[in-house]
C-alpha cells in the first residue's frame, strides 16, 4: 500500500524544485535536483518522512518523449480523451492537456505521484484528473483479456518508461495490447529499458534525451514513441 506524508504537497514543494524538463521546456515540474533533499535520499529517511521511492520526482525520458511527441502532434488527442498509465510526474498527461484533449486521466499506484502530478498541471495552468487504481490488478492483466471496467472510457491510452521490470514489462505491454484491439491509439514511451520489446510496435519518433548520470548508465538516452499495434 501507498504511503503519504502528513502534508503530501508541502512535502513535496519542501523536498523538489520547479525545474523545467530537457525535452520540454515548455512546462516546470516539482522535479528533485542535486539541490534538495529527495535527490540524496536514503530508504532510512524515506521510511521516517512515510513515502515509497519517489520515482515522480524524476521526469524519466520516457515520458517526456510521449510529452514532446503530443505537443509536436496535437491532432492526435485533439477533443479525444486520454488516460496516461504509470503517470509519474504526470508530464505527459499535462502536454495531452495542452495539446486539447477533452479530458485526461492520470493513474498511478502511488498516491503521492497523483498529488505531485496535480501540482505539475497546477503550476502549468492545466486540470487533470487522478486515478489510484491498479490498473494491471487481477485476471484482466491476462494477454488475452477484456479491458477491465473500472478503467476509464478513453480514445488514446499513453504510457512512458514501463518497461523496467520483466513482469512489468509483459504484464503492461499485454494491457495496452488489449486498448490497441479494442480500436484505441496506444502510445508507448521507451528509451531501450532491459525487458522491453519492439515486437508488436511500430515507431512514430525518436529522440535524444539529456538524462542525469546519478539515474542512467549514460549522459544521454535515444528514446522512441511507439505506437501498440493490436496484434504482435
Amino acid at each position: 500500500m501507498t504511503r503519504l506524508p502528513a502534508d503530501p504537497e508541502g512535502f513535496i514543494r519542501a523536498n523538489t524544485a520547479l525545474e523545467a524538463p530537457a525535452m520540454v521546456p515548455e512546462f516546470k515540474l516539482w522535479l528533485a535536483s542535486e539541490y534538495v533533499p529527495i535527490w540524496q535520499a536514503t530508504e532510512a529517511w524515506m521510511d521516517q518522512q512515510n513515502i515509497d521511492p519517489p520515482y515522480w520526482a524524476f521526469c524519466w525520458p520516457g515520458g517526456q518523449a510521449i510529452a514532446r511527441y503530443l505537443l509536436d502532434h496535437p491532432a492526435e488527442v485533439r477533443g479525444k480523451r486520454v488516460i496516461d498509465f504509470a503517470a509519474g510526474s504526470g508530464v505527459s498527461s499535462m502536454a495531452a492537456a495542452r495539446a486539447g484533449a477533452a479530458s485526461v486521466v492520470a493513474n498511478d499506484i502511488d498516491k503521492l505521484s497523483l498529488v505531485a502530478a496535480r501540482l505539475n498541471a497546477a503550476v502549468n495552468g492545466l486540470a487533470i484528473e487522478v486515478s489510484a487504481d491498479d490498473w494491471l490488478a487481477g485476471p484482466d492483466a491476462a494477454p488475452k483479456a477484456a479491458i477491465p471496467e473500472a478503467i476509464p472510457e478513453a480514445d488514446v491510452v499513453i504510457a512512458g518508461d514501463v518497461c523496467y521490470e520483466r513482469d512489468m514489462s509483459v504484464r503492461a505491454l499485454a494491457w495496452l495490447r488489449s486498448h490497441a484491439r479494442a480500436g484505441r491509439l496506444v502510445l508507448l514511451g521507451d528509451p531501450g529499458r532491459n525487458y522491453f520489446s519492439a515486437q508488436g510496435l511500430e515507431e512514430r519518433a525518436r529522440y535524444e534525451i539529456p538524462t542525469s548520470l546519478q539515474l542512467e548508465n549514460r549522459g544521454m538516452r535515444e528514446t522512441v514513441v511507439w505506437r501498440v499495434l493490436p496484434h504482435p
